[in-house]
């Protein structure tokens, strides 16, 4: 099932897509459920393995338009203090002024300004990531993975995705030498991503 539709400004102007009733259906504003969601990242410790965390507190929204999906937007925030790495020291040196510096940039932020449809049910979403006080573009690949209505009669709907960074791109430099060479913390960040969103009541009339 299409969300997003690439655009091509080359097509002819008389050409028409027909709307997917079941996608139209999903047309409305969301609120992503913090708790049946993920925000983490995976990231290579001293040369030879990798450690991977997650954001406990993260809050946010989607505004599907399933009859136009170019319209479409997403917008996250995540604190930074929330991290949780599995070791308490590891997780107060990463909220320390090494790292996040966490007491003066409290969050991370994405605000989406664009997407495209890749093939089927795979898309990417591109826009603005603010970690401390450094703003620059970011493009996520998503899998829309379907939507559904749960048991308390929530309509949902799910993605999945991640997307590459190099953090030193957003001022987190701080790293350590191995006498056996290279660094303890690579540069190259994977962002990951598990998305359940709430569809919001319709208003009354």
């Amino acid at each position: 099932m299409a969300l997003f539709n690439r655009k091509n400004n080359d097509a002819p102007a008389a050409t028409t897509v027909a709307v997917d009733p079941a996608l139209a259906a999903l047309t409305g504003d969301y609120t992503i459920d913090p708790a049946h969601s993920s925000i983490g990242f995976t990231v290579r410790h001293a040369m030879v393995t990798n450690v991977r965390g997650s954001f406990g507190e993260h809050e946010g929204s989607l505004k599907l338009d399933g009859s136009d999906p170019a319209n479409s937007a997403a917008s996250i925030d995540v604190k930074i203090a929330s991290v949780d790495t599995g070791i308490a020291d590891r997780d107060g040196h990463l909220v320390s002024g090494d790292f996040f510096d966490a007491e003066k940039f409290p969050l991370m932020t994405f605000r989406s300004t664009a997407a495209e449809q890749l093939g089927g049910d795979k898309y990417r979403v591109t826009g603005d990531l603010t970690i401390k006080d450094v703003t620059r573009p970011l493009a996520i690949d998503l899998e829309f993975n379907g939507s559904a209505t749960d048991v308390y009669g929530n309509e949902r709907v799910g993605f999945e995705g991640s997307a590459d960074i190099l953090r030193s791109d957003w001022g987190l430099t701080w790293n350590a030498a191995l006498e056996t060479g290279g660094v303890m913390v690579s540069d190259k960040v994977k962002l990951n991503f598990d998305i359940s969103a709430i569809k919001a009541a319709a208003p009354q009339a």
